[in-house]
């Protein structure tokens, strides 16, 4: 039997070359810090050759259809299986697709209806369930006689032939936003008071205004009711108006009609062809649940159909485990003879959701737009899809799978990963839990570092291999030896010292009324299981309410009242990524890169050659490489096979034409290196060459403060992680006095190691020091730990959840029986 799988010499990214066994039909931990080379090892190497290997296996015609991975930069890589991965961050799904589509639940269901409920006929009156349906036969109504068919599934669907009319199967509709028409009333209508004039419509149109009796050259709060109603909705009248154009000499009597402003823009939005189109329409319209079928997206024709006395649409507004208690009741309502039938369509559709429920999503209705799903959401979402299918002698790959889970979630996600291996698959986890790792058969740990100092394999082997191994850097952290409590927290008593920060909501979603009170220039941890209402809490109430306190707009409806004395700014640090633009850099990004072109031109070299410093831009400058236009990358195009993305064989990647190696900064210590070379450097490197450059030293050791000193300057944005881009959209905030700012972090440990979570505490601390209130939505218990104030969020999720049922110090979060998030803790 073969038993592992043999990676010889491997070179994906910063992977040194290196040899490893990965034994089968395991689960397979991949631990290290962020950016050892984790990811370029299970994904880069083991998923890539893994899928790459079965897609050749397919025709050509085949395969030009599909996104193919290229070859990976190994020697040799024997006995993979074919390979499956989840990726870390699944695409955010389109606005017609809802859990219930993004699960497939919605076809056993819309199958359901189909084939077993009560049809109504033409006239309205309901036939009692058959196997005519099934068979495809005309029905015939007992009551009044008239023939007809049953719907097909597909006619249920609202992507298809089952969408409603009036809104196309998307549930919502957009109206005019009344408020938008006239956004400064201080104007008169000839100073364009009236703003779809003055974009969508020609400007005529406040001459015929004039025409239809209304003042235009008084301040428009100054008009009376009823003129104002004629701005708004008078009549489509024809006005006879003399006309004289502004550019040229040319004048007449004209016959014009009246379009009143929320008609100009209705006529603009039903013409609206393209995504430019739309931009100009949109700012005054307003998104509403859709009036004809209430946000369900169903025809009436589709919501006509009853099972068990309710239609479709309520059906998908039940919380799925209310709905799995709902659907075991379907076969048993139903006459002898279509028992089978029903029998074997619930139990396709029980399978699946026992999945999903065991992953922890029995909170979650089908009607939710996937949309509006977190990261941790989605992905257990795609995981419940492809285990669905019991295979064998798969290689699941999971990229950090633990992302947005509560410790009590993850319980379900292990249960997943154990019944896979059973079936006689194999899985390979990257991962910084703990608590997930806990669960590999067999650790191999990446280090010792990130970038270039990283790509080694540091210890291998199971778990009390690695606890005992001195090299691992995971070990401790697994067996709990290591230190975890890395700041003095604020006592009870000290709390609210600095003053608090009150919020008071009503109810939205499934999040009950709530009294919130936060101590200012303290840390305090958001907590609580998937979906018990963080998010809304948070990114939904806190930030919209302080933004409109700041601002002195109006609060959010569902905002009762927020008082923040004090507080001046509000912050978002979000995991999403920076930039899709290949140009954008570390060096770009962190505002060093423009420094250094300054640095540059003052050089005894530039001044020599005649270089100014917009020269040593590598977008629009002269010293940028013209093989790749300063990208560093250049774009092969290989019939049948996807496109090759290749380094510029010009300049190896550096963006630089080979005359910018030629000017050279000299600093203090006598080192001369070019930008390019500087470019190539990390951070930590950097640092010290450029020490005596004031701004550019100062930003470069803030970065390393962020612990980035392992990036090169010239990295690209977009390739970084997310907890990567988070530390960096915060390199500008770092040493400013922050007593007014409150900053709120969405999961910040996302993608961190044990270790790096501590360099995170201390960028808490830094933004502390200088007197910042920070708030953090987390699961992370080394975070939860070091809070001084927990606001735990629960007990359940969705209709469970959405009150806050402990809050306190960590201590006092720890002994509260109510608390999931105590009992990990």
């Amino acid at each position: 039997m073969i038993e592992k799988i043999l990676i010889r010499g491997a070179k994906v990214h910063n992977l040194k070359n290196i040899d490893v066994d990965i034994p089968l039909g395991k689960i397979v931990g991949i631990a290290g810090v962020s950016g050892s080379g984790k990811s370029s090892l299970a994904m880069g190497v083991l998923y890539a050759e893994g899928s790459r290997r079965y897609l050749e296996a397919l025709s050509t015609y085949t395969r030009r259809r599909m996104t193919q991975a290229s070859k990976a930069s190994v020697d040799e890589v024997l006995y993979v299986p074919a390979a499956l991965a989840l990726h870390q961050r699944p695409g955010i799904p389109g606005i017609r697709s809802t859990f219930g589509t993004g699960t497939e639940l919605l076809n056993s269901l819309r199958l359901m209806y189909s084939r077993l409920s009560n049809h109504r006929c033409p006239n309205g009156h309901y036939l009692k369930p058959s196997l005519a349906v099934a068979a495809g036969k005309e029905l015939v109504c007992s009551e009044c006689g008239v023939h007809f068919y049953a719907p097909s599934a597909e006619e249920l669907a609202f992507n298809s032939q089952g969408a409603c009319q009036k809104c196309g199967g998307t549930g919502i509709v957009h109206t005019v936003d009344m408020a938008s028409l006239v956004p400064d009333d201080s104007l008169t209508i000839d100073d364009g008071a009236v703003a779809p004039w003055n974009s969508l419509m020609w400007s005529l149109m406040t001459d015929v205004c004039r025409e239809m009796g209304v003042r235009t050259d008084v301040p428009f709060r100054d008009l009376t009711e009823q003129e104002k109603d004629i701005v708004y909705h008078g009549p489509a009248v024809k006005k006879h108006l003399f006309y004289k154009s502004k550019n040229t000499e040319n004048a007449g009597e004209l016959d014009f009609t009246y379009f009143n402003a929320v008609y100009t823009v209705e006529n603009a939005l039903a013409k609206v062809k393209d995504e430019k189109g739309m931009k100009r329409v949109e700012k005054f319209l307003k998104e509403d649940i859709c009036p004809e079928c209430h946000g369900t997206r169903l025809s009436a024709a589709a919501r006509a159909p009853k099972l068990r006395g309710i239609s479709l649409d309520e059906v998908c507004n039940m919380t799925l485990s209310e709905l799995v208690d709902w659907v075991r009741g379907v076969p048993t309502s139903l006459p002898d003879e279509m028992k089978p039938m029903a029998e074997s369509i619930c139990e396709t559709f029980e399978s699946m959701a026992k999945r999903l429920i065991d992953l922890g999503l029995g909170y979650l209705t089908l009607d939710r737009s996937a949309a509006t799903l977190s990261t941790g959401e989605r992905q257990r979402m795609q995981l419940a899809r492809a285990v669905r299918n019991r295979t064998t002698g798969v290689l699941y790959v999971l990229d950090e799978p633990s992302i947005g889970l509560h410790p009590s979630n993850i319980v379900g996600l292990t249960g997943v990963m154990h019944d896979l291996v059973s079936d006689g698959n194999s899985v390979i986890l990257v991962d910084h839990d703990t608590q997930i790792l806990k669960e590999a058969d067999w650790i191999v740990e990446m280090g010792p570092e990130a970038g270039a100092n990283g790509g080694h394999v540091i210890a291998q082997g199971t778990i009390a291999d690695v606890e005992a191994n001195p090299a691992s850097q995971i070990g401790p952290f697994i067996s709990g030896k290591a230190e975890t409590k890395l700041r003095s927290c604020a006592t009870k008593e000290e709390l609210f010292a600095n003053g608090n920060i009150h919020l008071s909501t009503s109810q939205i979603h499934t999040v009950k009324p709530l009294e919130v009170d936060i101590p200012k220039g303290r840390l305090t941890v958001v907590t609580g299981v998937s979906g018990s209402g963080k998010t809304t809490l948070v990114l939904e109430s806190l930030i919209p309410a302080l933004d409109a306190n700041i601002n002195g707009h109006a609060l959010p409806e569902h905002i009762r009242n927020v008082t923040a004395e004090g507080i001046r700014r509000i912050k978002l640090i979000d995991a999403t990524p920076i930039g899709i633009n290949v140009r954008s850099t570390v060096a770009t990004y962190a505002g060093v890169h423009d420094e250094l072109r300054k640095l540059y031109a003052k050089s005894e070299d530039a001044k020599n050659k005649g270089y100014k410093a917009r020269d040593f831009s590598y977008n629009t400058g002269s010293l940028r490489c013209s093989g790749c236009d300063g990208t560093g990358v250049v774009s092969l195009d290989v019939q049948f096979l996807p496109d090759v993305n290749i380094q510029c064989p010009d300049c190896h990647g550096s963006r630089y034409s080979r005359i910018a190696y030629d000017v050279k900064l000299t600093n203090k210590a006598g080192e001369s290196v070019s930008l390019p070379e500087l470019m190539d450097m990390d951070i930590n490197t950097a640092v010290e060459f450029c020490k005596d450059m004031k701004t550019v030293g100062q930003k470069l050791n803030t970065l390393k403060q962020l612990g980035l000193g392992y990036l090169t300057l010239g990295e690209e944005t977009p390739s970084l992680s997310g907890g990567e881009a988070q530390r960096l959209k915060l390199a500008s905030e770092i040493g400013k006095i922050q007593s007014d700012s409150v900053f709120v972090f969405d999961e910040p440990s996302i993608g961190l190691h044990p270790l790096d979570v501590q360099v995170l505490l201390k960028v808490f601390q830094a933004l502390l020091d200088n007197g910042a209130t920070v708030i953090v939505i987390e699961h992370d218990l080394d975070v939860i730990r070091n809070a001084d104030y927990v606001i735990d969020m629960g007990p359940g999720g969705g209709e469970n959840g959405g009150k806050i049922i402990a809050s306190g110090t960590p201590q006092e979060i720890k002994l509260n029986k109510k608390s999931i998030t105590g009992r990990y803790l």
